[in-house]
């Protein structure tokens, strides 16, 4: 069902129809496997992110000069790297940093984003043309290259490297609320706030923002994913998530030179971490498109 397909009748039955939507939504997630398969991976690392550190057998940062490049064993799951860390312990405890870093970066961006939207949809005229010109521009940057060249102008830290990916991802999302708006600006409830005298902020962010989440969700979830391949990305090239984080990435850009010595383990597992994390929130984006668009 979509939502413009609801016979409009007047303001109260659009709101009403809308809020069974929602429910309809809340209801077809719960009953897809896509969906449950992608939200238990992604809980799984959440969890390991969260609680890590006390249930990992060895500290994740412990070295040892007797135990290096060790494969697989009882002792040690994954084997140990170059310098004698337990590799699973690496691993299990590797996703806080990316899990930090991606989502509040994709948060920054889609707060930012769909202000901007807002502003560009329901005023348009000037406002639109000189707001578009920034948005344009900024979507003419690939996301990885200018993280490279601002990370290394700006210094590498964590804050950084959330601010650098969520204002690039501002224009993008920024793009997809705008279209939204421009279609809920012109219908009835919107006719009826003005008649009331509301302000354009009230009718902005109380009246067309609930009416606009569902493709300001679906941005987040994709937005989501391409945050944790950028943040990787760029960790993987010096620039994001700094040592001596367990962070995959870093792990896979440490060792990568060993695998054609046979220790392979040293960056696989981190290798099948990554894709585990980055497919369980394509799940979740694709789970989340369907049912809003079925």
């Amino acid at each position: 069902m979509s939502i413009v397909d609801i016979p409009i009748e007047d303001a109260g039955a659009l709101q009403a129809g809308r809020t069974e939507i929602r429910r309809e939504v809340f209801r077809e997630l719960l009953h897809s496997a896509t969906f449950i398969v992608g939200a238990v991976i992604l809980l799984f690392w959440i969890i390991c992110a969260i609680f890590g550190p006390a249930i990992v057998p060895h500290d994740p940062y412990a070295q040892s000069l007797l135990g290096i490049n060790k494969p697989p064993s009882s002792a040690h799951w994954f084997g140990t790297d170059q310098l004698g860390r337990d590799m699973f312990s690496r691993v299990i405890v590797g996703s806080r940093d990316v899990l930090i870093v991606a989502p509040l970066a994709t948060l920054l961006g889609t707060v930012l984003g769909t202000i901007l939207g807002l502003f560009m949809g329901y005023f348009r005229g000037l406002v639109d043309d000189v707001l578009g010109r920034f948005v344009e521009a900024i979507l003419a940057l690939p996301v990885v290259v200018t993280g490279v060249i601002v990370l290394a102008t700006l210094g590498r830290s964590n804050l950084t490297l959330i601010i650098v990916i969520g204002l690039l991802f501002t224009p993008l999302i920024a793009r997809t609320v705008r279209a939204a708006v421009l279609l809920e600006r012109e219908l009835d409830y919107v006719g009826a706030a003005r008649l009331r005298g509301e302000r354009a902020p009230y009718i902005m962010f109380v009246e067309i923002l609930p009416n606009v989440f569902a493709p300001i969700m679906v941005e987040f979830t994709v937005r989501l994913a391409y945050a944790i391949f950028a943040v990787l990305t760029l960790t993987f090239l010096g620039l994001g998530i700094q040592p001596p984080s367990p962070d995959w990435a870093l792990d896979i850009s440490t060792n990568y030179g060993v695998v054609p010595a046979g220790y392979w383990w040293e960056v696989v597992f981190d290798a099948v971490a990554i894709a585990t994390l980055v497919v369980s929130i394509t799940l979740i984006s694709d789970s989340v498109q369907g049912a809003l668009e079925g």
